[in-house]
C-alpha cells in the first residue's frame, strides 16, 4: 500500500483540479496566459497521477475499474466485481 501523504496529495490535487476547471478553461478560451499562470501549479489536470482508489498503487491501473491489477484479481476471485470470471479452457 502506498504512503498515506502521497495518497492524501493525490486527493488534494484533484479536488483543485475540479476546483480551477471552469477558471482554466475559460483562460485557455480567452487566450490569457498571464493569468493561466498565476493559477496554481496543481491545479492543472495534466499533475494528475492515477492510482488505485484502494490502496493508492501507482503502477498496474486499469481505467476501465479505477483499482491496480493487484486488488482487481483479488476481488474477482472473490466474485465482488460482477461479469469477471477466470478464464478456463
Amino acid at each position: 500500500m502506498a504512503r498515506k501523504s502521497l495518497i492524501a496529495r493525490e486527493r488534494k490535487r484533484e479536488k483543485m483540479v475540479a476546483k480551477y476547471a471552469d477558471l482554466r478553461k475559460k483562460l485557455k478560451a480567452e487566450g490569457d496566459w498571464d493569468a493561466l499562470d498565476k493559477l496554481p501549479r496543481n491545479s492543472s489536470k495534466k499533475r494528475l497521477h492515477n492510482r488505485c482508489k484502494l490502496t493508492g498503487r501507482p503502477k498496474g491501473y486499469m481505467r476501465d475499474f479505477g483499482i491496480c491489477r493487484v486488488v482487481f484479481r483479488k476481488m474477482a476471485l472473490e466474485g465482488k466485481i460482477p461479469g469477471i470470471t477466470k478464464a478456463s479452457w
